[in-house]
């Protein structure tokens, strides 16, 4: 890894595909929300992740496979963090009008979470979710679990999923 800019950090974020979870260090400007990078302009082709730790599902038992780096197509990312206890500042006005926080039950790949949406109290959760035209949905207050790994419990503050990638209910 070349050494970082003046204006550079390492970010610790996860990311989840369908088959796999990886844990690595990404490289951040230090003006970058890291929470909110796949919705900005620019989003890269891959995430460059340094010290990578993936976990492969799709056999059993998963398998665990460390690298220097790895690259991470963004089309195949279906949700993404910040590892605690690393946090940014929320992405919404808590006093915005007209507005609520939705429990929700999310199927990200083989992780089961739990968190909210936030979504206007003047229309249905259906017609919020159909209308929604976003590429990335923020997700608060996320408890992460996994059927396959029972000691994985982890819970963050925000993160971002793909919507159209994920099975959303209501418990």
């Amino acid at each position: 890894m070349k050494p970082l800019e003046s204006d550079e950090r390492l970010a610790p974020v996860m990311v989840y595909t369908h088959n796999m979870l990886v844990r690595g260090e990404l490289i951040a400007k230090e003006s970058v929300r890291v929470s909110i990078l796949l919705r900005t302009q620019g989003i890269p082709n891959y995430l460059h992740l340094h010290k990578a730790q993936a976990v492969m599902f799709g056999g059993a038992p998963p398998k665990s496979l460390s690298f220097t780096e790895m690259f991470v197509p963004t089309a195949s990312v279906i949700a993404f963090h910040l590892v605690p206890p690393a946090q940014d500042a929320l992405d919404y006005d808590a006093s915005e009008a007209n507005r609520m926080m939705q429990p929700m039950d999310l199927v990200v790949g083989t992780f089961l979470m739990k968190g909210s949406i936030r979504i206007s109290t003047q229309a249905e959760l259906g017609t919020s979710l159909e209308v929604m035209r976003i590429s990335w949905l923020s997700i608060y207050d996320a408890h992460i679990t996994n059927p396959y790994l029972p000691q994985f419990n982890l819970t963050v503050p925000m993160l971002l999923i793909s919507p159209t990638q994920v099975s959303m209910a209501l418990a």
